[in-house]
């Protein structure tokens, strides 16, 4: 029997689109002579659907149509069920719709790729590609992610961060701490969104404010960086896990802006491009120069700290890093990183040598989810025995006055 991957997609996120893009081209990649697809498309309210009418983007477009040719489905939180059921039950036989051997998350954004989901499977205890729940939480958060980087002496640019909170009874002081530790020009942004939603840029107090107030709609963290003038951004991929990977060649986005905005990323926003390809979509489709034009010891430092950065969050899988050159100084910061599901970065290795194609990707994101389960499977995580049936009494404890 074929390995049945389940591919989960949608969700409650600001970037609900774009994983139904990214689901689509993940689901068409696959060796269906190896393995079989089972789609789960999770609704902006958070409801689970599965069909075959799913694989096909266009049905999207009518979707209470599309919720009448699928089935609602759910999972189970008990450990080794990896059984998808019928919400509703049928009068005779069984209510389990399959069993999956193996999930690929492609859920952008919150509730998602911040561990939200990996939680849930991880207490299900069925093996998934990506980042487990620790790792996709760091890599998701803006902040948890610079500090995490800064103490490795990895380069990241200088922030400020605050609580949405904090903005509302200390903006004054606040305000006063960014100016004075980075001065403008500066970038506003939630903590935990992706795909350049609620970022802003400010060069004045006026422009801070507002770049603030827009942000704290989507997060109650908020991190203000010094923008860095002159920019290039770069993006490479790193694909494997922590203790053995590989870097990717490195392309770099047009912006038609300042900063990398959604339409640049998903709608060929920037102009000029070289090297992309026509009939892509999502960041495959973004205006870019592939492979980026720089000298050789900037490329080997991006990569070197491309596979840094996966290695020190502890990632797994595939993600995609993206950095930042100053194009005055030439000083290289760490912007982000992009993980399962966040980013399957397949163009970055379709082209990397002899190349790595989609297909393949796919296949190494199972081998290396099936790995990694085996692994776990090889440490303890219960004791095997009762101390409340060992004798010695518990009287003692504190807390137990009225017990009997």
């Amino acid at each position: 029997m074929k390995t049945n991957i389940g591919i989960f997609f949608g969700g409650r996120s600001t970037e609900h689109e774009i994983s139904v893009l990214s689901a689509q081209q993940a689901m068409a990649a696959i060796d269906i002579n190896k393995y079989d697809i089972t789609p789960v498309y999770i609704t902006k309210q958070g409801a689970w659907y599965t069909g075959d009418a799913l694989m096909d983007v266009n049905n999207f477009k009518n979707m209470p149509q599309l919720i009448k040719w699928c089935k609602q489905v759910y999972m189970r939180p008990i450990t080794g069920d990896y059984n998808l059921y019928k919400t509703k039950k049928p009068f005779w036989g069984s209510d389990i719709l399959t069993r999956l051997d193996v999930v690929i998350p492609v859920l952008h954004g919150s509730n998602g790729e911040d561990g939200t989901f990996e939680g849930l499977l991880d207490t299900i205890g069925i093996p998934y590609a990506g980042c487990n729940t620790l790792a996709s939480a760091n890599g998701m958060d803006k902040i948890t992610m610079k500090m995490i980087l800064a103490a490795c002496d990895i380069p990241v640019v200088d922030y400020v961060w605050f609580t949405d909170k904090q903005w509302w009874s200390q903006r004054d002081k606040l305000i006063a701490d960014i100016e004075n530790r980075i001065g403008y020009p500066v970038i506003v942004k939630p903590a935990n969104l992706g795909s350049s939603v609620g970022i802003g840029k400010a060069a004045s107090r006026e422009q801070l404010i507002e770049s603030v107030d827009d942000a704290q709609q989507y997060s109650s963290r908020i991190i203000v960086e010094d923008m860095v003038e002159n920019l290039q951004e770069i993006n490479c991929s790193v694909l494997g896990d922590c203790d053995e990977y590989q870097t990717s060649v490195l392309e770099q986005p047009i912006m038609s802006g300042d900063i990398l905005s959604y339409e640049d990323k998903y709608m060929g926003g920037g102009k000029g491009s070289k090297g992309s390809k026509s009939g892509q979509r999502g960041m495959a489709a973004a205006s870019k120069r592939f492979p980026a034009e720089l000298p050789e010891e900037e490329t080997k430092r991006i990569q070197h700290l491309a596979g840094e950065t996966f290695r020190v969050l502890s990632c797994h899988g595939v993600a995609r890093v993206d950095v930042m050159i100053d194009g005055n100084t030439r000083d290289i910061y760490v912007n982000e990183i992009n993980t399962i599901p966040g980013s399957l970065s397949f163009y970055l290795w379709e082209n990397r040598g002899k190349g790595i194609s989609f297909t393949k990707l796919m296949d190494t994101l199972v081998q290396l989810a099936l790995k990694r389960k085996r692994e776990q499977e090889s440490k303890t995580t219960s004791f095997d025995h009762n101390i409340f049936a060992m004798g010695g009494g518990f009287g003692g404890a504190k807390g137990s006055k009225g017990i009997k």
